[in-house]
């Protein structure tokens, strides 16, 4: 997982391994897909938040991102979750259409979230769609 969030998360700094081992022994969280790209998240009571959804550069643009969300929605109903809800780069214009495509909505928004070397700091969108 952290090969391909480091190849898809350019500009932005990638997770370690270690931060994924230690994020999946938590309670509630969970990862879907494969080799090529993957959706981690969690459920906690009655909401899922999809922590991260990473595809490989080279295998963009082939459904593998549609899959590893639908995946995720489905672990996250099975374990009684009934919103889920992201936060995406403002600038990730690719990843917002994709939420949108599969239900999401703006909820709101963190000024100046997300930085990135020699650019300036850009909102993190909150998205939430029911499940």
């Amino acid at each position: 997982m952290a090969r391909i969030h480091a190849a898809a998360m350019r500009g932005t700094r990638p997770w370690s391994a270690g931060e994924f081992e230690r994020l999946l022994g938590m309670p509630g969280v969970f990862a879907v897909g494969d080799g090529h790209g993957f959706a981690l998240g969690r459920v906690i009571l009655d909401e899922a938040e999809l922590l991260t959804l990473a595809v490989d550069p080279g295998r963009r643009r082939r459904g593998l991102g549609r899959a590893a969300l639908g995946q995720f929605h489905d672990i996250a109903r099975s374990g009684r979750a009934e919103r889920a809800f992201l936060e995406v780069d403002a600038e990730n214009d690719a990843a917002r259409a994709l939420y949108l495509l599969e239900g999401y909505a703006e909820t709101g928004r963190r000024r100046g979230y997300y930085t990135r070397a020699g650019a300036p700091p850009s909102d993190a969108v909150i998205m939430a769609r029911a499940l």
